[in-house]
């Protein structure tokens, strides 16, 4: 769902109670396993932890404005997405997140390229999210990333 606002906490207070809670549980989740060197910032209307302007100058490719980001989370009309180019861009994280998905719930995953759909907001594997995180060294994802862009 699009939000007229410019920051996380604008962000957060448009979103309904149930929703705001979610998300804060993910940004707790995320902030604890992402190195600290990401941003956690406003961008394309959604929360996004992205790749500091000191480690890629130049910024994400489509839209040098905009830094790479790396995890982006969001509340949609009918779900709950992680947007996480990791496993669009490491086919063996993708293959790991598949292959543990099913430990931690009994639906078939929802996913796309590169998002993540929990349509039951009660059901969101904390734990699986958490290791998701940890799966790939920021120096890793931005060594990949400028050797498959013209940056």
């Amino acid at each position: 769902m699009q939000y007229d606002v410019s920051s996380v906490d604008q962000y957060l207070s448009a979103l309904p109670e149930d929703r705001r809670q979610v998300i804060n549980k993910l940004r707790q989740v995320i902030k604890g396993n992402l190195p600290d060197t990401y941003e956690e910032k406003l961008q394309y209307q959604m929360i996004a932890y992205v790749v500091p302007r000191r480690f890629l100058p130049n910024g994400y490719h489509c839209n040098p404005e905009d830094n790479l980001s790396f995890i982006t989370i969001g509340s949609q009309k009918n779900h709950v997405a992680i947007y996480h180019n990791g496993i669009y861009m490491f086919e063996s994280v993708r293959n790991w997140f598949l292959q543990e998905y099913p430990k931690h719930l009994k639906t078939k995953p929802d996913i796309g390229k590169s998002c993540i759909r929990f349509k039951n907001i009660k059901t969101i594997p904390y734990d699986l999210i958490a290791e998701l995180c940890q799966q790939i060294r920021q120096e890793e994802f931005i060594a990949t990333y400028q050797q498959t862009t013209k940056t």
